[in-house]
């Protein structure tokens, strides 16, 4: 058999490993192993220990371990639920203004976390009793806290975005940079939503009754000022002190999981239990992403060594396709693979194959990434697997049926959709803002 027919083979044995349900790491590095040294020999064993030390050496990678840990820290302090809370008061008069709080909550809670499930989680016991006591319409209500809590895919400090930078060798800070427009105007465009529903159908999302936001100038003072400016200054200070080019993501990454720590001190939420759990959750969720990362290096060096890469872009060179083509191709292939795949295995298993490919195309790799950024985040509200939906079924009463989440989460899902074509079509929704903040810091 040829290294080219092996390295097929390979890539094939590795999809149909993942469906049936092997763990994805060890499936990459026992698949790397043998069909590397079935392709090379001895030398596997060099390639292993490279590739390994590659990644372990990446100083880069240590943010990911930071802000994951930032982002525990800051759901148990409780400054999710003050956030809320504070929102919910300012704008208590407006239809939809429990719906339009968990948007707002949620971007803003995007920026200090890129935790999907523990967002979607937390708005859901937050956000969901109160709408369904107001009888608010299930699907909106379910729906704008799917989509709202799935903006920390997008929105920095997005770990998704790290992994990219890191897989590809681009500039964290520019792909930051490129995500924010794309991010507040999906976040924009799902909070004009909820507005045109709830003036269309008002019983859809009614007000907060008077009883519940009547309260005096200096208590609704006292919330934003414990409420939102402690969170705001964390959040300013990670990304502001990265844009700024003050810090490498590293070093914002390592004051804000001292931030997080100060600020749960702060609400007395500091407790032996609270720091245990965000610890062994942050080493669990960090182990699994590095672990892949290295069964991916080695995984992907046997790979291109056997030729599969090459042979693959040979292919889709090969069908002639227009840059627009590819491209398309590419989304869909990644939207179909967000069913069933995490999006760190989208990263860091498939992408590497596209990367090249894209390369020949002359395609801009910020412009890239927060395409794909986009795209993945939509693979969230997409049925037949849709994360969100289970994340939100997990915590939800009996009577939010599993059809009303996701017939809630489609107009979202549209407005998604919607954003990644205006992506496509007007680039400088994500190259303009990485331009004009380079060139005016001068770098």
């Amino acid at each position: 058999m040829s290294d080219e027919a092996l390295g097929l083979l390979q890539l094939g044995l590795l999809t149909a490993a993942i469906f049936i349900g092997f763990p994805t790491a060890f499936t990459l590095l026992a698949l790397g192993f043998v069909f590397g040294y079935l392709g090379f020999g001895h030398l596997v064993f060099d390639l292993l220990v490279q590739r390994a030390f590659f990644v372990m050496t990446n100083d880069v990678l240590i943010s990911i371990v930071l802000f994951v840990f930032m982002g525990y820290l800051v759901e148990r302090s409780g400054i999710l639920d003050r956030l809320f809370r504070t929102i919910l008061v300012v704008g208590g008069p407006l239809r939809g203004s429990l719906a339009l709080s968990t948007v707002i909550t949620s971007t803003i809670f995007a920026m200090a976390t890129g935790i999907i499930g523990a967002s979607v989680t937390i708005m859901g016991l937050l956000a969901l009793p109160p709408m369904l006591r107001l009888r608010y319409d299930k699907r909106l209500a379910s729906g704008s806290i799917a989509a709202g809590g799935t903006l920390g895919i997008l929105i920095p400090p997005s770990v998704l975005l790290i992994l990219y930078a890191a897989n590809a060798g681009e500039s964290i800070v520019r792909l930051y940079l490129g995500a924010f427009v794309p991010g507040f105007l999906l976040s924009g465009l799902f909070l004009l939503y909820i507005i045109i529903v709830t003036l269309i159908r008002p019983q859809a999302g009614p007000p907060l009754p008077p009883e519940e936001r009547n309260f005096p100038l200096r208590q609704k003072l006292g919330m934003v000022v414990t409420g939102v400016v402690p969170v705001s200054v964390l959040i300013l200070s990670v990304l502001g002190s990265i844009v700024a080019g003050l810090a490498t993501p590293t070093e914002a990454a390592g004051v804000g999981a001292l931030g997080a720590l100060l600020l749960t001190a702060f609400y007395r939420r500091l407790t032996w239990e609270n720091l245990k759990s965000a610890v062994f959750q942050s080493i669990r969720t960090s182990s699994m992403v590095l672990t892949l990362l290295v069964g991916s290096a080695i995984f992907s060096g046997v790979f291109a060594l056997l030729g599969g890469a090459r042979l693959i872009e040979e292919f889709v060179v090969g069908l002639g396709l227009s840059t627009g083509g590819f491209i398309w191709l590419m989304m869909g292939v990644i939207f179909l693979l967000g069913w069933p795949l995490e999006w760190t295995e989208i990263i860091i298993i498939f992408m590497p194959l596209f990367w090249p490919i894209a390369a020949r195309y002359n395609i801009d790799p910020i412009w890239l990434g927060i395409l794909v950024a986009v795209n993945l985040q939509t693979a969230f509200l997409s049925p037949p697997v849709a994360m969100a939906a289970f994340y939100i079924k997990g915590v939800a009463p009996k009577s939010v049926l599993l059809k009303d989440i996701w017939w809630g989460m489609m107009p979202f899902m549209g407005l998604q959709i919607a954003v990644l074509v205006a992506v496509y079509f007007f680039p400088q929704l994500a190259l303009w803002l990485p331009q004009v903040a380079l060139k005016y810091l001068g770098r």
